[in-house]
């Protein structure tokens, strides 16, 4: 069975923004947007993984939040989903956003054009890979072992392996709020049609999922 590269609940704005600029280490996703409301439809889910209290929604939202590891080998990320750091790594100690239990449980390769040793935190294996996306995927799937790889972002990554032709599956959930400005995943996702087929299904959380798959 192939190998297929998938997008999973990158979620984004009603205008299509994921990012903004202006990261830093307490504005991860930059100046305008805030990650809280982006994200509330997942971190209601009985599924959300940093869940400290009992109950949570169920339903579709939960099912995509759950279906989020699901036969998932490896990752691939942006440096800038890793961390703020421009240029050179200054930094070795700082080891990401996720603590010390990252919720991908898988190997994670990151793309940077800066060496850096990898490192290991729970059951996830951080790389930091130069090449292009193809070189990169070609790494990612000799370590998922036959089952898929998932590309987590950010939108600037997102948008190179589309360009690239190498995203076979996207789920990006659309918050109707909109900001204005920032790095958007698409001005419409009719822009996709060309290459893919799309479903979109509202939730009563006011998400409305776009489902793609390969034509």
């Amino acid at each position: 069975m192939a190998q297929l590269l998938r997008v999973q609940n990158f979620t984004v704005s009603s205008d299509g923004i994921g990012a903004d600029e202006g990261q830093s280490l307490e504005r991860p996703f930059g100046r305008a947007v805030d990650p809280a409301r982006l994200f509330a439809w997942a971190g209601a889910t009985a599924s959300w993984p940093g869940r400290t209290d009992p109950g949570g929604s169920r339903g579709l939202d939960d099912y995509f939040t759950r279906d989020f590891t699901h036969h998932i080998g490896a990752e691939i990320m942006g440096r800038n989903k890793f961390g703020p750091q421009r240029g050179p790594w200054r930094d070795h100690e700082w080891r990401g956003w996720w603590g010390d239990e990252p919720p991908f449980h898988t190997p994670v390769f990151v793309m940077t054009h800066h060496k850096r040793p990898s490192f290991r935190l729970s059951d996830t294996t951080f790389h930091f890979v130069e090449g292009d996306p193809a070189t990169v995927l070609a790494q990612a799937r000799e370590a998922a072992q036959g089952k898929d790889v998932r590309l987590g972002g950010g939108v600037t990554t997102v948008r190179e392996f589309l360009a690239a032709d190498l995203v076979d599956t996207l789920h990006v959930a659309v918050h109707p709020a909109t900001f204005g400005s920032g790095l958007r995943l698409w001005e419409s996702p009719d822009e996709l049609l060309d290459r893919f087929h799309l479903e979109v299904v509202p939730s009563p959380s006011g998400v409305r999922h776009h489902l793609f798959w390969r034509k």
